[in-house]
């Protein structure tokens, strides 16, 4: 049955979000099947939770795969349940997250699962990452800052910027500082740190977890999603 389905595709399933009792680590993976009927079954999320809470365990995919559940590989446990469901069954996203405090996430449905990490274990921290792991579910950044933007996605939204200012007729020596600063707002709409905070737009999301203790930062962010 696995070898018969492998070439389909399996773009439904359950993303899970687990973080360690320290709250110093967390995992976000993705169990993909073919269809949304399986992928909101009870059992099937329960199976997703139970190999999330495993995957806390390891550093990488393949020793999560390779690693003992009930007996048998995890990786042997998805080729079974391909047998059992007649769907198509795969870790496909695997993301680990450590920092001072992980905060968590995931979207009704299962569709989405977040990771966030703070500098600090304040008071309010676990409040103040799960509103952060929520707004990288909703808003999607590319990276946390401008400094995990790569090179070549910044020269192309230059190019663009600039592509789009010449249309308008702009005079091509005003160009590249005008780029430089569309360039800018690339980066607070794209990298959360400096995104809007969804729940209050008055302030970005690096003046919210200030607000909450004012040396705090985020550090990081894992975001799985299906599809």
């Amino acid at each position: 049955m696995a070898a018969n389905r492998s070439d389909r595709e399996s773009t439904e399933g359950a993303a899970i979000a687990v973080v360690s009792a320290d709250k110093t680590s967390g995992v976000v993976i993705t169990l993909n099947c073919e269809t949304d009927f399986v992928g909101k079954n009870e059992g099937f999320v329960k199976l997703a939770t139970d190999l999330a809470n495993q995957a806390l365990n390891f550093d990488s995919k393949e020793a999560f795969l390779a690693s003992d559940f009930n007996g048998i590989t995890v990786a042997e446990k998805l080729i079974e349940q391909t047998g059992v469901i007649g769907e198509k069954i795969e870790i496909a996203s695997f993301e680990k997250l450590s920092g001072a405090f992980i905060g968590s996430y995931i979207h009704a449905g299962n569709k989405i699962a977040t990771l966030v990490a703070l500098s600090a274990n304040v008071d309010g921290a676990e409040e103040a990452a799960r509103n952060v792991a929520m707004q990288a579910a909703a808003m999607n950044p590319i990276a946390l800052d401008e400094a995990g933007v790569d090179a070549d996605t910044i020269a192309k939204e230059i190019e663009i910027a600039k592509d789009m200012l010449r249309q308008e007729g702009k005079p091509e020596a005003m160009i590249e500082n005008i780029a430089k600063g569309k360039l800018q707002r690339f980066f607070k709409d794209n990298t959360l740190v400096n995104q809007d905070y969804i729940k209050d737009s008055a302030m970005s999301v690096t003046a919210y977890v200030r607000s909450v203790d004012a040396g705090l930062t985020v550090t990081g962010f894992k975001r799985v999603a299906l599809g």
